[in-house]
């Protein structure tokens, strides 16, 4: 079981110390001490919790597909030469950049301050953990 402090907490969900707490203190989530005397709360919990909280932008694709991995998001820069572009998106806290044709970023209208979907579907997605057995 995977425990977490207060402020790791906080850090994953991308808010404060004092909010955890508040959590906390409001039944959300539920804290317990460590061995150390500090708060910790349950990774499982503050999974439940974030995927509760988590607000996607909506799709402004109307389309059936089969990549699950959608995010929505702001372009925030385009870089191109005559061939190739580079297109960095901000997706929540998330930076997905993505390499295609500048015929594409033209045809896309893809500019500073647009909005997009990223679509990923790949068969390898690379999961890392702490060294730690």
């Amino acid at each position: 079981m995977t425990f977490l402090r207060v402020s790791q907490a906080a850090t994953f969900m991308g808010v404060s110390d004092d909010t955890v707490r508040r959590w906390i203190a409001q039944g959300s989530l539920v804290g317990t001490k460590d061995d150390a005397g500090h708060t910790v709360v349950e990774g499982v919990d503050l999974a439940q919790l974030a995927r509760r909280n988590a607000v996607s932008p909506q799709d402004p694709a109307n389309v059936r597909s089969s990549a699950r991995n959608r995010l929505v998001g702001l372009v925030t820069a385009v870089t191109s030469d005559p061939v190739m572009s580079q297109v960095e998106l901000q997706c929540g806290p998330h930076r997905i950049v993505s390499l295609m044709s500048t015929e594409a970023v033209r045809d896309l209208g893809l500019e500073p301050g647009s909005v997009a979907t990223a679509v990923v579907k790949s068969t390898a997605v690379i999961v890392e953990t702490e060294g730690t057995k």
